[in-house]
């Protein structure tokens, strides 16, 4: 995956590294905040890219890719007026709170993260047939699909590149300025128009 990411992904992952910096800074806080590594920021980065707009063939959703009962178990509303699963700090909560789950059910970041990807039941059943909670040795076997055998190896590629892209030979990265907002609660459905004009700012960017 770092040979991917520096040959034939590079464009890509330039594009996912210059909007983290849109991100990054509010997702590294969430997951300060819930006690766990800054390096999962890198989980959004290969679900979406961080895009909060991201929508999979499997139907899942926003930034983590959540789908929709899993977003619902997690507090994320998604009906025909909004879908939660698309606001970044919401999601990234949410995310935050699933990924603690996971590894409080596994006791290791890497078999946590192979859940996130494939389902905590079919990490259990792949122990449980493998006999080993070693997520390399239970890579070996034909239980998991690619996607998931890929995933932790391509995690870690983006997460050590994140860090120190320089090292890497990614030199040139412009990073979009973090994210700036407040918040305020509205009490009935209000056109997007009436609060971009409140807020000062466009419709088009609220709609962002």
């Amino acid at each position: 995956w770092m040979d991917f990411f520096q040959g034939r992904g590079r464009k890509h992952l330039e594009r996912y590294l210059a909007r983290s910096g849109r991100y990054i800074p509010m997702i590294s806080q969430v997951l300060r905040q819930q006690g766990l590594p800054e390096d999962l920021a890198c989980l959004a980065m290969i679900e979406s890219g961080f895009n909060p707009h991201a929508y999979s063939r499997a139907r899942a959703v926003g930034t983590w890719q959540f789908m929709y009962r899993t977003g619902l178990h997690y507090g994320l509303k998604a009906n025909n007026w909004l879908d939660e699963r698309r606001d970044p700090e919401k999601s990234t909560i949410a995310a935050a709170k699933y990924l603690k789950d996971l590894y409080d059910r596994f006791d290791h970041w890497y078999l946590a993260a192979a859940g996130y990807n494939a389902g905590e039941g079919k990490i259990s059943r792949a122990i449980k047939k493998y006999g080993t909670e070693d997520f390399w040795e239970v890579s070996k076997g034909k239980y998991l699909k690619a996607e998931t055998k890929n995933y932790v190896p391509k995690l870690i590629a983006a997460a050590l590149i994140a860090k120190n892209p320089k090292k890497y030979g990614f030199e040139k990265i412009n990073y979009e300025n973090p994210i700036e907002y407040d918040t305020a609660i509205i009490d009935s459905p209000t056109d997007l128009r009436v609060i971009a004009e409140a807020a000062g700012t466009t419709h088009e960017e609220i709609k962002g």
